[in-house]
């Protein structure tokens, strides 16, 4: 029985997946499952790690069953995740010694401040290509080790295990005998160093973090271990963080390719090559890919809230049912109203890398109801789209070729794409397969074990099913960004 099949499990902030890909990168089965956010102060956001393993257990099983495939028909896993989600356990037992501290979560940001006082910014940007925030592993780990009874003394005995949310699942499907991670989950953690490729000394001992919880770090496309929870022996081939495997997923091999994901959050990244294109616009510097133990690097643009905006309208406020009918909404929104949403519920991302800003609505009549709310929900993405791209234009010194390859779940909606085309003054391009993550992590999978093509032949097969050209007048764009700058700068704190 020959194996002609990749699985990927796409482990995410709010559901986990796994989808089966024959050998033509056509889906055959998929199977997904939503967990818990738990909330327990304000700016805290984590998850229970149970429910993270469970569900990409259980969909994965799912998908087997639903593809009516044996084990041994899978050629091997791909694993992409949520990037900078906390964890650490217990080496013997298995056993998470706290919640999952999710990427979102805001609660070390004075501390973040108090580096920043100190004037530290500038090595750990150096080391890592990222900023001092609390979005980012390492001060997340340094509050775990110091609030957490007895953990660090655990931690220096070498007792516990530290990894992001592709290290905890491989630990768990290896049964405890792989503690491994791949270079672009090392590169957000804060304690990497990008250019050396090595976890920096300089910055564990400023973040007080023992070496020992730390895991070993590899190629995305490598030989990984191998899982006996689905019935029978699959290789592990793959990994790679959730963004940087939808970069591969879209083929942005050449550099100067841009991509942007919007998921929970929003994601985009600039293939910059060998380069790495140190930021003066606050955007970060990180690993796109390493293959054969060669780094790619990229220019990424981060926005907390996306598609989490839609889904505080649905369970926060209550006035959709689903996130379709958002895009509904906003075509009946009256024009004449220029309401905009700030959505930092969690903080401005990049370019503004405010942890203390908070979101707003402004422009709010009586006239405004539930079409004008879900309106600014969508265009709030696309308004911080626009500042990535200026932002990333800025850096390379020229314009860059604008036009975006998208991907997740908001991009289904064609209002919103054709709104972000307006409002990027620049074309958008969908592909035909939409799960553009899971396919990058499959590809990785896939190439290893030689059942498809290289980067190369890879990139051949992408193919587009809707480009999105401008429709809005500049003259009318303009005025709707002046609107979302000044609102921008009503928030900002910094």
């Amino acid at each position: 029985m020959s194996a002609t099949y990749i699985l990927a499990m796409d482990q995410g902030t709010t559901s986990s997946r796994a989808i089966i890909f024959d050998a033509d990168y056509s889906i055959i089965a998929q199977a997904q499952q939503e967990f818990t956010q738990h909330f327990p102060d304000s700016g805290w956001v984590e998850h229970n790690a149970a429910d993270i393993w469970h569900t990409s257990l259980d969909t994965a099983r799912t998908a087997l069953k639903e593809a009516g495939i044996e084990p041994q028909q899978i050629a091997g896993i791909g694993i992409t995740n949520q990037r900078e989600t906390t964890l650490l356990w217990d080496r013997h037992s298995g056993e998470p010694i706290y919640n999952a501290i999710v990427w979102q979560d805001r609660r070390t940001a004075d501390y973040c401040t108090e580096l920043k006082q100190q004037g530290h910014e500038a090595m750990v940007s150096n080391k890592t290509g990222l900023l001092l925030d609390p979005y980012f592993s390492a001060t997340k780990i340094a509050w775990i080790l110091d609030n957490v009874d007895g953990a660090r003394a655990r931690a220096e005995a070498g007792e516990l295990a530290f990894g992001t949310v592709d290290s905890w699942l491989l630990w768990n499907l290896t049964v405890g005998t792989n503690h491994a991670t791949d270079a672009t989950n090392a590169s957000r953690t804060m304690l990497y160093n990008i250019h050396q490729g090595n976890w920096d000394k300089e910055l564990l001992a400023l973040f007080n973090i023992p070496s020992s919880i730390l895991p070993e770090v590899k190629d995305c496309a490598t030989e990984y271990g191998v899982t006996n929870l689905l019935g029978g022996e699959i290789p592990i081939l793959g990994i790679a963080g959730d963004q940087h495997a939808a970069t591969i997923g879209q083929a942005c091999f050449t550099t100067g390719m841009m991509k942007s994901t919007y998921g929970t959050g929003c994601f985009a990244l600039l293939n910059t090559g060998d380069q790495a294109v140190t930021s003066t616009n606050r955007l970060l510097t990180t690993i796109a890919y390493q293959l054969d133990g060669n780094v790619t690097y990229a220019l990424e643009g981060s926005i907390f809230i996306a598609g989490a905006a839609v889904q505080w309208l649905r369970d926060g406020l209550g006035i959709i049912e689903s996130a379709q009918q958002s895009g509904e909404l906003a075509i009946e929104a009256d024009d004449s109203q220029q309401v905009y949403m700030i959505p930092a519920f969690t903080g401005l991302g990049a370019p503004w890398w405010d942890a203390e800003a908070r979101g707003a609505l402004i422009g709010l009549t009586r006239g405004t109801g539930p079409a004008e709310i879900s309106r600014a929900a969508l265009e709030s993405v696309c308004y911080q789209t626009l500042d990535l791209l200026k932002a990333m234009q800025a850096d390379l010194g020229a314009d860059t070729d604008t036009v975006l390859r998208v991907d997740g779940g908001m991009v289904a909606s064609d209002w919103t794409m054709q709104r972000l085309a307006d409002i990027l003054q620049a074309p958008v391009d969908r592909p035909v397969i939409a799960e553009t993550t899971a396919l990058g992590a499959a590809w990785l999978a896939g190439s290893k074990a030689g059942l498809w093509p290289d980067q190369a032949g890879f990139a051949k097969s992408w193919r587009q099913d809707k480009q999105f050209t401008p429709l809005m007048s500049a003259s009318e764009r303009d005025c709707k960004v002046a609107g979302w700058d000044n609102a921008v700068r009503r928030v900002l704190t910094t």
